[in-house]
């Protein structure tokens, strides 16, 4: 998947290195030339320019990402990136400081597509809010497990299955599911597994490539 994250402090950085380290395309937006820099030798695609401006968005390619992080310190920075985003098509996720007064977060919340609170959740939540996660089921992952978006592919042994009877390789399992471009939900009783399914997958960070490998059926299930 692709993902543009605007802000690489704190949690952009973090954010952006757990996506890397799963295999997905994570472009920075900072306005900022040393944290630009610090991003670039990270191995992270980058433009240094305001989040809050279009053709900046644009010259990133917020057109062709997935998800878009407004994840600065800067609530109207944060929130005019993801209103860029949402003309786009992308999924938003917006920062927004745990001080704010109630209705200051519904303002903003009926306009993107998840709100996190960094002093309360971290880069996990900021996560798998792009992933298209449930993240309140997160607040207590350690750092000690990780979380990925597996796309089901055709022919894997797993289709026509229910979710909730899937067993996979070790302690992983999963919490969520989506279909299509749909946003991932938990999984209900009654819930199976298509070709193009996405699960989001809970699991020891070493153990990743063993559940890809078994939900393609490269693996005993």
């Amino acid at each position: 998947m692709k993902f543009l994250i605007v802000g690489y402090g704190r949690v952009g950085i973090r954010t952006a290195r757990i996506l890397q380290s799963e295999g997905h395309e994570v472009t920075i937006v900072d306005n900022d030339p040393a944290k630009v820099e610090r991003a670039r030798e990270a191995g992270f695609t980058t433009i240094q320019g305001d989040g809050n401006e279009e053709s900046v968005l644009e010259e990133a390619g917020v057109a062709s990402v997935d998800a878009i992080g407004g994840l600065t310190g800067d609530l109207n920075t944060n929130f005019t990136a993801c209103m860029i985003g949402k003309e786009h098509g992308c999924r938003t996720v917006l920062r927004i400081d745990a001080d704010y007064r109630e209705e200051i977060y519904e303002k903003y919340a009926a306009d993107v597509d998840e709100i996190i609170y960094p002093e309360r959740l971290g880069a996990a939540g900021a996560k798998t809010a792009l992933l298209g996660g449930d993240f309140n089921v997160l607040a207590d992952l350690t750092e000690q497990l990780s979380v990925a978006s597996i796309r089901v592919p055709d022919g894997s042994p797993f289709v026509g299955q229910r979710v909730v009877e899937v067993e996979l390789p070790g302690d992983a399992h999963i919490y969520a599911h989506g279909s299509g471009h749909e946003p991932m939900t938990i999984p209900l009783p009654q819930t199976t597994i298509e070709p193009g399914d996405s699960l989001a997958v809970m699991a020891d960070p070493g153990g990743l490539d063993d559940v890809r490998a078994t939900l393609r059926g490269d693996a005993p299930a």
